[in-house]
């Protein structure tokens, strides 16, 4: 994969030159107000949990729009080929350790992600806006593609681990 590739995914699944990160940007604002709204009638707990949740289910059915779109249908090739869209802008800073037809991992050494979520006051739920779509984002995309992760610099870490797997 290179960061030139375009992503075969058009405007049924990401708006056409809109960056990941501005995306993500738009969707907090409006998040921001839910979850404020949400944690002082029924509090943190549930607000956290409601995000979370909503969250997760638009993270899976925007990944069935990915695979809906991929060129040959989803494949751990299509899933890499479309890594421009999150990286766009220098929105992650990626560190490649392996990529091959089962496996891709990396280290994200920057995340603009949770530097965004920080200066919008939402570090508390940061995790909960971007970190919490992945795994789901693979539940949607194909049940064959696996995230696992130990850490995050979202949550505090130094770097995010990323480890997909692809079963054949």
């Amino acid at each position: 994969m290179t960061q030139a590739s375009q992503p075969a995914v058009q405007s049924s699944a990401h708006p056409e030159g809109l960056s990941m990160l501005e995306k993500r940007r738009i969707e907090a604002e409006i998040l921001k107000e839910v979850y404020e709204t949400l944690k002082a009638s029924h509090g943190e707990e549930i607000a956290k949990k409601t995000i979370a949740e909503s969250v997760r289910r638009s993270a899976i059915e925007q990944a069935r729009a990915f695979a809906a779109a991929a060129p040959g249908g989803p494949s751990l090739q299509a899933f890499q080929d479309v890594m421009p869209l999150w990286t766009k802008g220098g929105a992650l800073e990626i560190e490649f350790k392996e990529q091959t037809d089962t496996s891709f991992t990396f280290n994200v050494v920057r995340c603009r992600y949770a530097e965004t979520y920080k200066a919008m006051g939402l570090s508390e739920i940061g995790h909960l806006l971007s970190c919490n779509r992945d795994g789901a984002f693979c539940e949607g995309y194909d049940p064959r593609l696996k995230l696992d992760r130990s850490q995050t610099i979202m949550q505090g870490a130094s770097h995010c681990d990323f480890k997909y797997s692809y079963e054949k």
